[in-house]
């Protein structure tokens, strides 16, 4: 996959590229502008989450991510400005979710689930929507 095959405005599955056998186990590759869509700024993981707690509730305002289930299975709900939503599940360690800035989002986990996360931006409190209200004012010109 080469930087041209990605719709940097959508939340979209990318595949890694892997390689291996059962035999002797898998290598996922994520190269920059190949399988990533962006320089990569900033990494953070989570792990350990309740399978009851649902993580995420916020948009960025210039933030891309890329979220990646290294173990166990996330559910991702997606919504853009115009309502178009989506709903990803992650429970593959050779996929991942592209989430561009201004998607508001929500995550689930398997109890067992590190979610691995990429972003383009270093953090900047400033950035975070964690409104709901809010992020819909957005689309109205209210904020």
């Amino acid at each position: 996959m080469n930087e041209a095959q990605f719709n940097i405005a959508l939340p979209q599955l990318i595949e890694f590229p892997t390689h291996g056998e059962s035999a002797v186990g898998y290598l996922a590759v994520g190269q920059i502008q190949q399988s990533i869509p962006f320089e990569v700024k900033r990494i953070f993981w989570t792990y350990f989450t309740p399978q009851s707690v649902i993580r995420g509730r916020h948009a960025h305002y210039a933030t891309s991510m890329l979220l990646i289930a290294v173990h166990g299975r996330i559910e991702v709900h997606a919504e853009m400005l115009n309502g178009q939503k989506w709903d990803f599940l992650l429970d593959r360690p050779d996929i991942g979710v592209f989430l561009p800035p201004l998607t508001w989002h929500t995550m689930q986990y398997s109890h067992d689930a590190v979610q691995l996360v990429l972003t383009d931006t270093v953090y900047t409190p400033e950035d975070y929507i964690r409104s709901y209200d809010a992020f819909l004012g957005l689309k109205e010109g209210e904020v």
